[in-house]
């Protein structure tokens, strides 16, 4: 027996899904951005022609193995949790800057994640789009690092001005020194004198007069008083001098590219130092900080110029309210502490305060009350960048118009810990 079937229409079905797929797979692979998806599990579904250009991986090659574990050399060690953390949400995601190395280079990618999931078409996916933004990201440290040293050309005369202070005493006390010393030189030279005469006999009168003479000359109570003070105070300016530097140099270093570990407490002191002539005459900072907060994972160096844009904001609200200091200082408070997962720091000011009307453009790009030549607007807007964009964490602040203001800055602690 012979049966025969007409296939007609189950073949033009599977035509057009093999047209359809083609025609899926054209699109895919026309799209000029990365475009990646994978499983619950991080395995390769997708990979179209822009991630084998970027990565210099086929698709034979990666499809149905793991991302991590798929050929791209991934700057970050704990890349394996990082996707997992991926694929353990729903929601949708922004990865900045992710490192990779290509022939020895280490580039970065910006990805947006969004899970696709239709589950009468049997489809659950995590579809990473995403391009290499190492050109960006590079102009982009270029660029805080010359607004970081613009801030550190401002404030360099202060710096001179700190420095020559205990470079002068120092200076002061050495010459006190080296005219101090001739008379020594010539109260050794007679005891040597009067231990010569002792091994022979009696010590002669005129020796001893002479002795007498020059240690009434030398002063030698005064100079015993006197030269362990102007020591101490020689190493107390160069030790002054010497934190001044370090701090300017830990302040100006351009960091590493990736976020790191750091002592932020540490950070805001080294800060609190570069900016000291600006808050000197106007008022005094008290700081409280945490003793048990642990490392943050952060841009040391964006996070070091947010701290030094918020101080010379409150030095210069409190200037608005007290002028130059001579009836009465005010005073900046610099916290830190930790709370459910984020790093908390506080800097509250006595000044003037913000205008009620003004507030909600305080961290608009070249927006500022300040006179003409004393601000750009960039500072605010600055912070509000490298805190929220760069670090995920948050900036606000509460203010009262003739008491002062306070800023908040958080800065999550879970990548830290992890």
């Amino acid at each position: 027996m012979v049966t025969f079937v007409d296939i007609t229409e189950r073949k033009a079905a599977q035509d057009a899904l093999r047209r359809a797929h083609e025609e899926a797979e054209l699109f895919i692979n026309s799209v000029p951005s990365i475009l990646i998806g994978i499983s619950r599990d991080s395995r390769i579904k997708r990979w179209n022609l822009a991630a084998t250009k970027v990565f210099g991986l086929a698709k034979a090659d990666v499809v149905g193995k793991p991302l991590a574990e798929c050929g791209i050399h991934w700057g970050r060690p704990d890349i394996q949790v990082e996707i997992g953390s991926w694929c353990a949400g729903q929601e949708s995601r922004r990865v900045e800057t992710l490192p990779f190395v290509v022939d020895g280079e280490t580039r970065f990618l910006g990805l947006t994640l969004n899970w696709i999931s239709a589950p009468e078409e049997k489809i659950d996916e995590l579809l990473i789009i995403g391009s290499d933004v190492t050109e960006r990201e590079i102009l982009g440290q270029q660029l805080r690092q010359a607004q970081k040293l613009e801030a550190i050309g401002q404030l360099a005369a202060g710096i001179a001005h700190e420095i020559n202070t205990p470079t002068q005493y120092v200076g002061d006390n050495t010459r006190f020194l080296q005219e101090s010393w001739p008379s020594f030189k010539e109260l050794i030279a007679i005891t040597r004198e009067m231990r010569q005469e002792a091994s022979l006999g009696p010590i002669s009168p005129q020796t001893l007069q002479r002795f007498d003479a020059l240690a009434q000359a030398a002063d030698f109570e005064y100079l015993q008083t006197e030269i362990p003070r102007a020591i101490e105070q020689s190493l107390e300016g160069t030790q002054r001098v010497a934190k001044i530097v370090r701090a300017m140099k830990e302040f100006s270093h351009p960091g590493a590219e990736e976020k790191r570990s750091i002592d932020i407490n540490k950070a805001i002191e080294t800060t609190i130092t570069v900016a000291r002539n600006e808050w000197k005459y106007v008022a005094e900072i008290e700081t409280h900080f945490a003793l048990d907060l642990p490392l943050v994972l952060c841009h040391a160096g964006e996070f070091n110029q947010v701290i030094l844009n918020l101080l010379i904001n409150a030095a210069q609200a409190i200037a608005q309210s007290v002028g130059d200091g001579s009836q009465g200082k005010g005073k900046i408070v610099v916290s830190t502490s930790h709370d459910e997962g984020w790093a908390e720091i506080s800097i509250s000011d006595t000044g003037a305060g913000i205008p009620e009307a003004v507030r909600s453009r305080v961290f608009e790009p070249f927006f500022t009350t300040k006179p003409v030549g004393k601000g750009t607007g960039q500072g605010l807007a600055l912070a509000h960048t490298a805190i929220v964009r760069r670090h995920g964490g948050k900036i606000w602040f509460d203010s009262e118009v003739g008491k002062g203001t306070t800023f908040y800055i958080r800065i999550p602690l879970q990548s830290s810990e992890a």
